[in-house]
């Protein structure tokens, strides 16, 4: 089969289209045949191997598992043995690594049945950023009803998700994105937004119960003056430079800074399972949440999409195509 594959770190260029052996399966697994799969920050720091620290776990001089991509949609082409749940040709949603590919082997507890009101690429969008931003504000932040969320970096693909779970939380979101997402944004739900490039939102007297924090350009500083006394800061993302710590630096700054504050500083890794999947599910059938897509690209080119994310700039997803749908 094919699939995109690399066997050093490095920059995206060293993400190359290649055959592969076709993924062994379990009996509690899925094969799925992936029509969609979209691109994660994640994508970006197991492909140059940045900060080092992840190496301990994918290694150290090279990957061990050379197939990249996590999220990914498609149809289930067989299952194990002991797979009750899904039977071939059911249209699946989910997570697992080595997505950019033709075929990958899924545990059954990470999929779920694609909502009746998407596409594949739709929801091929969905898992990792859906997930983190839903248990960010749901489970982390605490968020409730009548509470005032400000949304760092709301255009982006965790953000896109969290302005309208947000708002089907019941909470008055506050959006801050640059000009050309503004209309976008508000066509999410947002109740209020913020163009970065014209006005600073630390500025403002406004304070809120929850931060959620996509991008990590502002001091700590910054992120606690605006929050109420007894507010949260939720960080989701943080600058890519620091090549041993990365993000790690800020997480750890944080924790320090908010110790002995009467506001907290949460910070997470989305847990991916079928549970949380179904719950997104019923807010994607409600029409409460729905995948906002930037760009589109195919499987050979996932070197360039990969490096469109890490540019910072896209409006809501990236999605890689495999199997193009106007032709099946």
């Amino acid at each position: 089969m094919k699939a995109i594959a690399s066997d050093t770190y490095g920059m995206p260029d060293v993400l190359v289209l290649r055959d592969v052996d076709p993924p062994t399966m379990g009996d509690d697994d899925v094969l799925v045949r992936i029509h969609a799969a979209s691109v994660n920050p994640l994508d970006w720091h197991y492909t140059t191997g940045t900060p080092y620290l992840l190496r301990l776990t994918d290694g150290l001089r090279r990957p061990k598992r050379p197939i990249r991509g996590a999220d990914l949609a498609g149809l289930v082409e067989s299952v194990g043995a002991n797979v009750t749940e899904f039977r071939p040709g059911d249209a699946v949603f989910g997570s697992t690594r080595g997505s950019f590919a033709e075929y990958a082997s899924v545990a059954q507890k990470a999929l779920a049945p694609v909502p009746s009101t998407m596409t594949l690429e739709e929801a091929a969008a969905v898992p990792i950023a859906a997930l983190t931003a839903l248990q960010g504000l749901r489970d982390h932040a605490r968020l409730r009803v009548g509470q005032s969320v400000l949304i760092n970096g709301a255009a982006g693909g965790v953000g896109t998700f969290a302005v309208q779970i947000a708002k089907a939380l019941g909470a008055e979101v506050t959006g801050v994105c640059s000009t050309k997402n503004v209309e976008m944004v508000r066509s999410l739900g947002a109740d209020h937004v913020i163009d970065y490039t014209e006005h600073d939102f630390a500025a403002d007297d406004r304070r809120y119960d929850v931060m959620l924090d996509n991008v990590g350009n502002r001091s700590l500083s910054d992120c606690r003056q605006v929050l109420t006394r007894k507010g949260t800061y939720v960080i989701i993302g943080g600058p890519k430079t620091g090549k041993w710590l990365g993000p790690v630096k800020r997480l750890v700054a944080a924790k320090v800074r908010f110790m002995f504050a009467s506001q907290r500083s949460v910070t997470f890794l989305a847990k991916e399972n079928k549970r949380e999947l179904l719950a997104l599910g019923e807010l994607i059938e409600a029409g409460q949440v729905r995948s906002v897509i930037d760009r589109r690209y195919p499987l050979r080119d996932v070197a360039d999409a990969v490096r469109y994310l890490a540019e910072g700039h896209a409006s809501g997803k990236v999605i890689i195509t495999i199997v193009d749908q106007s032709n099946t």
